[in-house]
């Protein structure tokens, strides 16, 4: 892999950059010294940014940061008193919000008056069910301009969102529904996709979803609805409340979900707080600037949702949203029209984008900075991007759910590298552990707490259990909090990721747990037992997903007809963007002497 860049900043650039100007103000001279005075000084660098970010507090903090409970508890803001959907509202009300399209539908703007309007529209009406204080209210619904106003609604309501992907299977809704103990939903009748209906009320009600409000995805409900259920016109109100319910820093603002190695998948609250760790990540890495129109391809159901909602708004910039498939040509039509100046993706788009020539011809110089999070890149369909808007970069995106951003990334002011990092993410440092247990130049991730936007619970898991016990101290005796990824250093500041060194896997951008895979094989006729596996190709790209099989006695499977039944169990029990590419079959699965399972060998 060349270490060439690709993109050289210039002084002007820089200079004209958000981490520029800070490091101007300061008198660093890279952004490494930037990161070295974030991470030295946390509580100095946190309170920083929420000063030039704008959070809007409606009583002051006693601190910044209280680590009278330790690292791994750490307070935030101490008696504080806010509603982090209220800094997503300040600026010129007439100025563009959202600006949307869709398959067939052309560009429409929503003025940043009109979404706070109508986000307290929907704060009125969820306070007029009589919820508890602080209830779960889950979201399943593309990200549309009307699902923002509703996610932000709910948050002014004092109210806590469960994200749920439309996508997913009625099993999966209804765990998640399960975990987070939601007292109602808002959803849509049906989901419109490459010329598709497809079901999601329908969905939803067989989860055994509790009162449901139901947006239409066209003109009227396609759906009957149960009797407990209403539409979306008939309870939204004519008025919104007058301001938003006041919170606690540690408040649950939304509940997103992780897939850890067995079991359910992990219930993550995001707080107040949470925001600030997106909107910096955005300000500082992605360089997102008042007038920006940012695109990302996601939903409410993923963390890039709610972060999206906060790097746009926060940063006084306008978020793009696409209501439709992003694979094909209306998509990057899409960004053309809408005056995209950042697009966010999932690398396996830009393969599809390529091998499609869904792009081709297509004007995008006015797209400042591609990024890039999810999976990891292929150098060569990152260089080919940055051709498409005339050599921009590309700001790579790693870390997690549980993070509320990233914790390794890219800036403007550094060269760009195709298929690398270029900085570890501002206010967070990490160390690379091998199986030794010694600092490394290629191994496993182990972040250095405390951070805005790291979370100190889980709704149904230990904690500590899952990101602290039995990990190693630090190179200088520092507490250490397990992430997993496996990263490579790099000459020259730069880094590299290698994927997951658990049982955990990406797959479309989403994480998905090796166990859920193979659960929802479960049915799947001739073999005896089976593995799932994510396999990096060669060169970088998309992890593919491949199962290891062992023949039942007597059993003679088609490898190509497993494949076919495996994506159709998937498809119907997990989530239809997750495919099996290759079936491999084996006389045994490699196992250890406590029958553990060697994924790496199969890998």
């Amino acid at each position: 892999m060349s270490l060439e860049p690709a993109w050289i900043p210039t002084k002007e650039s820089i200079a004209e950059s958000n981490p520029g100007r800070i490091m101007a103000g300061k008198g660093f001279p890279d952004f490494a010294a930037l990161h070295a005075w974030s991470v030295a000084d946390r509580a100095g660098f946190w309170g920083e940014m929420a000063a030039r970010l704008g959070i809007r507090f409606r009583a002051p903090a006693e601190t910044v940061l209280d680590l009278s409970g330790g690292v791994e508890e750490p307070r935030w803001f101490p008696g504080a008193k806010l509603n982090i959907a209220e800094s997503c509202f300040a600026g010129d009300p007439d100025r563009p919000a959202i600006v949307s399209g869709g398959e067939g539908r052309p560009v429409a703007t929503m003025s940043l008056g009109d979404l706070d309007a109508l986000s307290a529209r929907v704060a009125r009406g969820l306070l007029g069910l009589g919820l508890d204080p602080g209830a779960p209210v889950a979201i399943a619904m593309p990200m549309t301009a009307e699902a923002v106003a509703i996610w932000l609604g709910i948050a002014k309501a004092g109210f806590a969102s469960v994200g749920i992907a439309d996508s997913f299977a009625a099993g999966e809704i209804g765990a998640r529904l399960r975990i987070s103990r939601a007292e109602a939903v808002v959803t849509a009748d049906v989901v419109r996709r490459g010329g598709k209906v497809l079901p999601l009320y329908e969905k939803v009600a067989e989860a055994g979803a509790p009162r449901t409000i139901v947006l239409s995805a066209g003109e009227r409900l396609a759906v009957a609805l149960r009797a407990s259920d209403v539409s979306f016109e008939e309870f939204l109100p004519a008025s919104g409340v007058e301001a938003a319910a006041v919170r606690e820093p540690d408040d649950p603002l939304t509940i997103l979900f992780s897939s850890g190695t067995t079991g359910d998948p992990k219930a993550i609250p995001w707080t107040h707080l949470t925001p600030l760790k997106c909107a910096a990540d955005a300000h500082l890495h992605h360089d997102v600037r008042p007038g920006d129109v940012v695109a990302w391809p996601t939903s409410f159901g993923w963390m890039m949702g709610p972060w999206l909602v906060f790097a746009a708004l926060v940063n006084r910039a306008a978020l793009a949203l696409f209501d439709g498939a992003p694979t094909g040509r209306p998509f990057c039509e899409f960004v053309r029209d809408a005056g995209v100046t950042h697009l966010g993706l999932v690398p396996s788009l830009v393969s599809a984008w390529r091998a499609s020539g869904a792009a081709e011809g297509l004007d995008w110089s006015g797209i400042r900075l591609f990024s890039s999070t999810g999976e990891c890149s292929n150098a060569g369909d990152m260089r080919w991007l940055m051709e498409r808007a005339g050599g921009k970069p590309v700001i790579e995106y790693c870390g997690g759910t549980e993070i509320g951003g990233g914790y390794i990334t890219g800036t403007v002011t550094e060269p760009c590298v195709p298929g690398t990092f270029n900085a570890k993410a501002a206010g967070l440092d990490f160390v690379l552990i091998d199986e030794d247990g010694r600092e490394a130049e290629t191994g496993e991730v182990f972040l250095v707490p405390p951070s805005a936007g790291l979370s100190s619970r889980l709704l149904n898991r230990d904690h500590h259990e899952v990101y602290f016990a039995g990990a190693p101290a630090g190179p200088h005796g520092e507490v250490l909090r397990r992430h997993g990824d496996r990263i490579e250093r790099l000459p020259g500041g730069l880094y590299r990721a290698h994927g997951r060194v658990d049982d955990t896997m990406k797959l479309g951008g989403i994480k998905v747990s090796a166990a859920e895979i193979e659960r929802a094989l479960s049915g799947i006729g001739g073999l005896l037992e089976w593995a799932a596996v994510a396999v990096p190709p060669e060169g970088g790209g998309p992890d593919r997903l491949v199962v290891f099989g062992v023949p039942a006695p007597g059993a003679a499977p088609d490898p190509e007809d497993l494949r076919a039944s495996m994506n159709e169990a998937i498809r119907a029990t997990l989530n239809p963007l997750f495919r099996v590419e290759e079936v491999r079959l084996l006389e045994s699965l490699p196992r250890t002497a406590s029958n553990k399972l060697l994924r790496r060998l199969l890998r």
